[in-house]
């Protein structure tokens, strides 16, 4: 497979993550979060990421037999050779703008778990001030006149 293919390839799966990436974020800035959606966003998510872990050892394994080295100077001095730098400056464009949206996703969900966090506390202070006790009867609360009647 040639190199300006492998790189349409790699595009094309970026493409499709980022707008994964987009509706995820879309998912974690509502009030609801709705779970089974973001659970099936993940899944199709991972699959492209798989998908474009091949594709990228492909692409790694061209350069190499080409006799390029296996860094980024060496990806940039193949597809120059090759006639596809714009190609390749395309691929590396879309896999940072990747990067960006997955780490501000990273981020909002960061927030979620901090919130959810201090809600959890909130509830468990509130729920150590309970009226009752165990029995049902109203329980005594220091500072407070206890009352039976």
């Amino acid at each position: 497979m040639s190199l300006a293919r492998l790189l349409q390839d790699q595009r094309r799966r970026l493409t499709r993550i980022i707008e994964l990436l987009e509706r995820e974020r879309e998912q974690l800035v509502q009030a609801e979060l709705n779970g089974q959606v973001l659970g099936e966003l993940a899944e199709r998510k991972q699959h492209y990421l798989s998908e474009l872990e091949s594709c990228e050892a492909l692409r790694l394994g061209v350069q190499r037999r080409l006799g390029y080295a296996e860094d980024a100077q060496g990806a940039r001095q193949a597809a120059a050779d090759a006639g596809c730098q714009d190609a390749w400056e395309a691929t590396l464009e879309l896999t940072r703008k990747a990067q960006r949206l997955n780490e501000r996703n990273g981020a909002l969900v960061g927030l979620r778990m901090e919130q959810n966090t201090r809600l959890l506390g909130f509830i468990h202070q509130a729920a150590e001030k309970t009226l009752y006790g165990a029995s049902g009867r109203v329980a005594a609360q220091p500072g407070r006149l206890n009352a039976q009647v």
